[in-house]
């Protein structure tokens, strides 16, 4: 009965009589099985790639424990380093042995348990020794916290070099076995589907809308994934950025008095110089050995040039913010120049010389865009996949001058916007083009990409906001990707749900 249910929620559209052959076909589908197998791969893939998050965040925490001289402050740090490693013990053990609460199901593979307990990795061992030696610093005192303390350069170390290469082995395995294990139940479940279908070809064409239902779940799984990753990191960037700010502000706030307190004393020192200094030979002989004249002409450049760097560092610390915010309820009227800005500034260094190639070029031709209504962390990461690709791009051609162009600009009937970030790269095949929004599809090597950046993107600005994202590009001729958004989104969203009813009418 509950999967009969389960399959009338997922083709409830469908009238009574349509819905009979699907539901024989769905009774020989064990969907009970591959519901807990994807949640129990999920709670594995996502726990394993925790512990990379934790053991990195433990050693920051290290490291701002022994940079900060006051001890409340470090009390505090103490203890958020000693819960991020009991949360690292506790997923390590229920990695190995189980654990009901975590939906860990324990039991692992010998290629895990190689990795666990053998060489080259000996990662129980390295989790274990990492554990000791945050404790052991969380009791050191105060007055022996130093960045050459022993535990700090091997916590720093490992989270660096060893036991980050160690997790990384073990979360690669953990998908490897993952996507086995998947593959192992859509075949056995392709091989359920082909006998039915023998017993009734009346189910032929539901069957196909029940196919896409589980492609649809597969990549709903996947993309959890990819998002819970891009969440972690949205959550420090704007963790770094909210430490930062403060003390920023503090400076930035203070620097026009400090500049208008030096013009005060530099007035004052000329008086001096000018009624005093002449009669006073000691006077003399000081402003000789100073530079008096260099001091007074120097001095407010100093400050002119700490003012430029504190805005710089103030507005590097907005973008953060801006790049890192957390999607709303509601959407809302954002300024896409920003988000856009925002993702460059994350992706500076990519962008910076390589061995193999100059510096990537970034030419901006951003027109009078007004706001736009939209999820703008949503729009951010669409951004953020489209200018990552490019620069991956441009990276297999080497000692190549890639150069990547952002033009803005709204469309003559003022309805839409239209973003268009293109790249001189080697350009993509027709074959490719085909097939580059589909879920999975990728054409990196193993390790290096999901298949999911472009499929994710073409979601949220298709289905989510009711645009159109858009591929151009031939061989030798780089690639250019269109992104139409409409100005009011949800108004746009409406009519299209209305053309859709009235389609299937």
């Amino acid at each position: 009965m509950q999967k009969i249910l389960r399959c009338a929620s997922i083709f409830g559209n469908l009238c009574y009589l349509k819905l009979l052959p699907i539901i024989t076909l769905a009774l020989c589908f064990d969907l009970d099985k591959i519901i807990s197998v994807r949640e129990i791969n999920a709670a594995v893939i996502n726990i394993s790639g925790r512990q990379r998050m934790l053991s990195q965040r433990a050693a920051l925490l290290a490291l701002r424990l022994v940079s900060t001289p006051d001890e409340g402050e470090q009390e505090k740090l103490r203890q958020k380093m000693l819960a991020a490693i009991d949360l690292m013990e506790k997923s390590h053990n229920g990695l190995i042995h189980g654990d009901p609460e975590l939906r860990l199901p324990g039991q692992p593979s010998e290629e895990i348990q190689s990795i666990y307990f053998e060489a080259p990795f000996y990662l129980d061992q390295q989790i274990r020794h990492y554990i000791s030696q945050v404790r052991a610093l969380a009791q050191i005192p105060s007055l022996e916290l130093t960045l050459n303390h022993p535990h700090v350069t091997t916590i720093v170390k490992a989270s660096e070099k060893d036991l980050l290469e160690a997790l990384e082995a073990l979360v690669s395995q953990y998908q490897k076995e993952s996507d086995e294990a998947q593959l192992e139940v859509e075949l056995y479940q392709a091989q359920l589907y082909q006998e039915s279908c023998a017993a009734t070809a009346a189910a032929q064409a539901h069957a196909q809308q029940l196919e896409k239902a589980l492609l649809d779940l597969r990549r709903t799984q996947a993309q959890l994934i990819e998002t819970e990753k891009l969440s972690s990191i949205g959550q420090m960037v704007a963790g770094v950025a909210h430490e930062i700010n403060n003390p920023v502000s503090f400076i930035y706030g203070n620097l026009c008095y400090a500049s208008d307190y030096v013009q005060d004393l530099l007035a004052l020192l000329n008086l001096y110089q000018e009624y005093y200094g002449k009669h006073h030979p000691p006077v003399q002989a000081k402003i000789k050995a100073i530079d008096l004249d260099f001091l007074l002409k120097d001095l407010p450049k100093v400050l002119e040039s700490m003012q430029v760097g504190a805005d710089r560092v103030r507005q590097i610390v907005l973008s953060l913010r801006n790049f890192s915010r957390s999607d709303r309820l509601l959407m809302e009227a954002v300024n896409l120049h920003e988000g856009i800005d925002g993702t460059l500034l994350i992706l500076q260094n990519r962008l910076k010389a390589r061995y193999h190639r100059p510096t990537i070029e970034v030419v901006k031709d951003y027109g009078d865009l007004p706001s736009v209504e939209c999820y703008a962390g949503q729009i951010n990461q669409v951004f953020m996949n489209l200018l990552s690709n490019a620069i991956d791009a441009l990276e297999e051609v080497p000692n190549h001058l890639g150069r990547i162009t952002i033009q803005t600009r709204v469309n003559p009937d003022h309805s839409r916007v239209i973003i268009r970030i293109c790249d001189n790269g080697p350009g993509i095949t027709p074959d490719v083009q085909a097939q580059l929004f589909d879920p999975f599809f990728t054409t990196k090597p193993i390790g290096k990409g999901t298949g999911l950046g472009l499929s994710i993107s073409y979601q949220i600005v298709v289905e989510k906001h009711g645009g159109i994202l858009k591929c151009e590009s031939a061989p030798g001729k780089g690639t250019e990707f269109c992104i139409e958004l409409p100005l009011q989104v949800s108004r746009s969203l409406s009519t299209l749900k209305a053309t859709a009813m009235a389609l299937q009418g």
